[in-house]
């Protein structure tokens, strides 16, 4: 397809809306090395860990570690499908995605490696089948359908799957789990660190995804069908990786409790179903105003 014009030398970028306002704040906070975390804290804290501890952890992170990457290599077919509707200010948010995930692929790797010490780099056996079912299919179909069919139902599913399921609901119970362990027993500095910095990452992402799928809904308020769908039927799967990365070990390693982990995943689901159903029925000019409004607030 050949180019009829360009938007920088037409009508110019629209810095005002809510993309915009995200792409500053990923050029202002986005911009970390995992390189420079120094781990030799957390090298030590790792020793004084009983076997059962050091497994729970080296789980949480196998799991991380596949997550980062899946999304690394499955994200490209959502930035094709909004830059081909020349919503330039979006793609031009949705590039640092790419960027983000990378880094964060980069910065687990370097926690097996240089922490862990892990030279068997064979740690699907942390992947149950529900972790499978969302990061070996649900994921890659969904994102990799947008290759063929970039419609608004499939781009609610991408983003559905990637922003509010992996990132929403995973990902965030997954840092909270990190934290509660580390930041509640004083460990590893290192690994605090560059989880802080991900999580403000990842919430970028999550906010746009809700900009996104609010979007399409006020354009097409018939979409939401497709959206609540898709999410309850990755939930309970969703639920299950929560549950499968708790359920080997009695007592439970640092005093953790299960049900802690789960009742946070349903309260991030409810949110997420909460916000975006504020779109059914709103205007577009409604759902800018919201977005600035959140977007404004979070200091992520």
């Amino acid at each position: 397809m050949t180019h009829q014009a360009f938007i920088t030398t037409s009508r110019g970028l629209r810095r005002d809306i809510p993309p915009m306002r995200l792409y500053e704040k990923a050029k202002r906070l986005g911009i970390w090395n995992p390189s420079d975390i120094d781990f030799r804290q957390d090298r030590a804290d790792w020793q004084t860990l009983r076997s059962e501890e050091q497994d729970l952890l080296l789980r949480l992170t196998a799991m991380f570690q596949a997550g980062e990457e899946a999304v690394t290599l499955d994200l490209l077919p959502l930035v094709m499908a909004i830059a081909q509707e020349g919503r330039l200010e979006e793609e031009m948010f949705l590039t640092t995605f790419l960027f983000e995930e990378a880094k964060h692929t980069d910065f687990f790797s370097r926690f097996l490696g240089e922490v862990v010490g892990v030279s068997d780099f064979d740690l699907t056996r942390y992947h149950t089948e529900n972790f499978r079912e969302i990061f070996y299919s649900a994921l890659p179909d969904a994102l990799q359908q947008l290759r063929n069919d970039p419609s608004p139902a499939a781009q609610i599913r991408a983003s559905v799957t990637y922003n509010m399921i992996v990132e929403g609901i995973l990902a965030e119970t997954g840092y909270h789990a990190y934290f509660t362990v580390l930041e509640r027993h004083n460990l590893m500095p290192g690994q605090r660190r560059g989880i802080a910095l991900l999580k403000q990452d990842e919430s970028r992402h999550i906010a746009y995804g809700i900009f996104l799928l609010s979007r399409l809904i006020a354009v097409d308020p018939t979409l939401w069908d497709v959206l609540e769908e898709t999410m309850n039927s990755l939930l309970p799967p969703a639920l299950g990786v929560i549950g499968d990365a708790f359920m080997q070990y009695d007592p439970m390693p640092f005093g953790l409790v299960e049900a802690d982990f789960t009742d946070y995943a349903l309260g991030q689901f409810q949110k997420r179903i909460d916000r975006l159903e504020k779109a059914r029925g709103a205007t577009l000019e409604d759902v800018y105003r919201v977005s600035h409004s959140v977007i404004d607030r979070d200091d992520g």
